[in-house]
């Protein structure tokens, strides 16, 4: 890798680590407001239901785009923008204080899509979504849904290679679906054209990284390792936005209802579980980059979900939770 890589994957760790910060924050002030829209948060079907609407939500999102109503998917996503991120100015300011800056995300989104403007929105996305799921998802709930998305992910990326459509026609919208990791101080996202880079790939929400030759592919796709990627032309890589939130909701999902003692930390709801789950996501991360950066085309939630479900498991031991409470199999059932 190249110094400015490193540079690029080192932001690319801080935007995972803001997300997961940001989640473990909100957790609090979230479950004493009840944000929690389920009845039941340790029911396994929980997460059945999650999952139907991911795939249904992918089905819809490629018919938006075989019919010509990408901009009924861009104003979809600039809105779904704008309400995590009132969700997560309101942990902090009254509702209607809290309306103004989520406004203002959505403005910035269609007036000035540029590339610091989607990361902006992407984290407080990331971070709102993450402590949502992560107080609605209990234990058990939280390792099917990280489970299934994992398998759902490879199969996509190695086997049907469905997304491959819905990445193209995503980043040409310009919208926090994906984080972008600059690699030049130029680099502008409104100037780049993706009309040459042909090896997308993405998942519902959740993507692959991948730079390929001298145009970046986006949303975590990676190429197909046919070609060396020319590192000097490489502007910026793409990393889905669902990669980030995905394991970060077992990280606030461990830190709200893992009977692990609590850690003293200053503003954050935060136990050993939930901590080695943050670091078993950032191993992974550092995996992932390193194989993209040298052009291999890879799954992103296979390493990120494992990451974040082994080190939880290994930090629920050490605490002293037995196994089968730390699977959550002693409340779901």
């Amino acid at each position: 890798m190249f110094p400015r890589e490193y540079r690029g994957v080192a932001f690319a760790v801080g935007l995972f680590l803001v997300v997961q910060l940001g989640a473990l924050a909100l957790v609090p002030e979230f479950v004493e407001s009840d944000y929690q829209p389920v009845e039941n948060p340790q029911d396994p079907t929980n997460s059945l239901v999650y999952i139907v609407a991911i795939v249904a939500m992918t089905g819809l999102i490629l018919a938006a785009f075989r019919y010509d109503f990408d901009w009924a998917i861009r104003l979809l996503i600039v809105g779904v923008s704008a309400w995590l991120s009132w969700y997560v100015f309101a942990a902090f300011a009254p509702p209607l204080l809290a309306a103004i800056p989520a406004v203002a995300v959505a403005v910035g989104l269609l007036v000035h899509p540029e590339w610091y403007v989607i990361d902006a929105a992407g984290v407080l996305m990331g971070a709102g979504a993450a402590g949502l799921f992560g107080i609605s998802f209990g234990i058990l709930p939280a390792l099917v849904l990280l489970s299934f998305l994992a398998v759902y992910d490879a199969i996509s990326v190695y086997g049907t290679e469905h997304m491959l459509s819905l990445a193209e026609g995503v980043m040409d919208l310009n919208i926090p679906v994906v984080l972008v990791i600059p690699l030049s101080v130029s680099y502008s996202l409104l100037e780049d054209d993706f009309e040459d880079a042909n090896d997308v790939h993405e998942e519902d929400g959740t993507d692959r990284e991948d730079a390929d030759g001298d145009e970046p592919d986006r949303e975590g796709g990676a190429d197909d390792g046919n070609d060396e990627p020319e590192d000097d032309e490489r502007d910026a890589f793409f990393i889905g936005l669902g990669d980030a939130v995905i394991p970060a909701v077992m990280v606030a999902s461990a830190a709200t209802f893992s009977p692990a003692a609590a850690l003293s930390v200053p503003f954050i709801e935060l136990n050993l579980p939930a901590l080695l789950a943050m670091v078993g996501t950032l191993a992974g991360l550092l995996v992932l980059m390193n194989w993209v950066m040298k052009g291999r085309a890879h799954a992103g939630l296979p390493l990120l979900n494992g990451g974040a479900i082994g080190g939880y498991l290994v930090g629920s031991l050490v605490a002293g939770v037995p196994l089968v409470e730390a699977l959550g199999l002693t409340v779901a059932f």
